[in-house]
């Protein structure tokens, strides 16, 4: 089995980090922390470096991407400074990307095979593992995951089978626009009402990801915040035919979500815009969050597909 597994030019945005920077982001938020700085702390590259034994290169490259998600503020000639108190940065808990274990590594490793055709359609626990070079119990505990997001499953014989129905960038586009068709009418529903408890708890979780979480977070992490978010708007409609519709999307889109490499700078400005149709809603503004709502779908769409022209940003 053959796929197409990358998800087009990410346009619009920052260049993406790679992992070793994005683990310093997260010590660097440790740090500063730790330390108790408060807003406009003067952070310089030589005194992160001998603090995390590492060398300045990477830590300016981190530096650079902090000040894109708008945690640090460069001033020409003078260097960095703290735009939020150490205290109001989301603390680093558990595994971040980059420093990952034994059965998360088996779990990505897995996907990246199934999606670029390296394992068949049909394949057995001992052909991933030899595939993969990892035990069998790891294969088997990633496997067990996918199957629980209904990404692959059993076979009635023996072995698995891979579920690849989004493994192309125009099945990826699809989901977006049928998506972009779903949701924005959900909140046109008659039955739409405002989950003020569902509100505040996503209100909260958006705003960590302001506050360094979209740096710290996993891509699992990540991508569950997104699809929570969503699944909630379309649940304030309802209508259970909906809201199901919307949860099939999220489970057969993880696959190709979870592959992706995420440009956390871009994920900050999806934050603030999911702050904004909460806005919105609750204002009683609805027809304009049905817009804006379709607006934010396509950007991401474009984003992770690159076909069609560049959608306006929203904010």
């Amino acid at each position: 089995m053959t796929v197409d597994v990358d998800p087009g030019p990410r346009r619009g945005g920052g260049a993406r980090a790679s992992a070793l920077v994005l683990a310093l982001t997260a010590r660097i938020g440790r740090l500063v922390r730790d330390e108790g700085l408060a807003e406009g702390a003067h952070l310089t590259e030589q005194w992160i470096a001998d603090r995390l034994q590492v060398s300045r290169s990477p830590v300016r490259r981190a530096l650079a991407l902090l000040e894109e998600v708008g945690v640090v503020q460069r001033i020409p000639n003078r260097g960095y400074f703290l735009k939020r108190a150490g205290d109001d940065l989301e603390p680093v808990a558990g595994r971040i990307d980059g420093e990952s274990d034994g059965e998360e590594d088996a779990y990505f490793r897995l996907v990246d095979e199934l999606m670029r055709g390296g394992l068949a359609a049909e394949f057995s626990v001992a052909e991933a593992a030899r595939r993969l070079g990892a035990p069998v119990r790891e294969v088997q505990r990633a496997l067990a995951r996918l199957e629980g997001e209904d990404l692959v499953r059993r076979r009635l014989g023996r072995g698995w089978e891979f579920q690849g129905a989004l493994s192309t960038v125009q099945g990826h586009d699809h989901s977006y626009r049928f998506r972009m068709i779903v949701e924005p009418a959900a909140l046109l529903e008659p039955g739409f009402a405002v989950d003020a408890e569902a509100f505040a708890l996503h209100r909260e979780r958006q705003e960590a990801l302001l506050r360094g979480g979209a740096l710290s977070a996993s891509r699992g992490g990540l991508f569950q915040a997104g699809a929570d978010f969503h699944e909630m708007l379309v649940g304030c409609a309802g209508n259970p035919v909906l809201l199901d519709a919307v949860r099939r999307q999220n489970r057969v889109r993880r696959l190709i979500e979870y592959r992706h490499q995420h440009d956390r700078a871009r994920t900050i400005g999806q934050a603030r815009e999911h702050l904004l149709l909460l806005d919105l809603l609750e204002q009683g503004r609805t027809e304009e969050a049905s817009g804006a709502l379709r607006a934010h779908l396509d950007r991401v769409r474009w984003i992770k597909t690159g076909i069609g022209e560049e959608p306006p940003p929203l904010l």
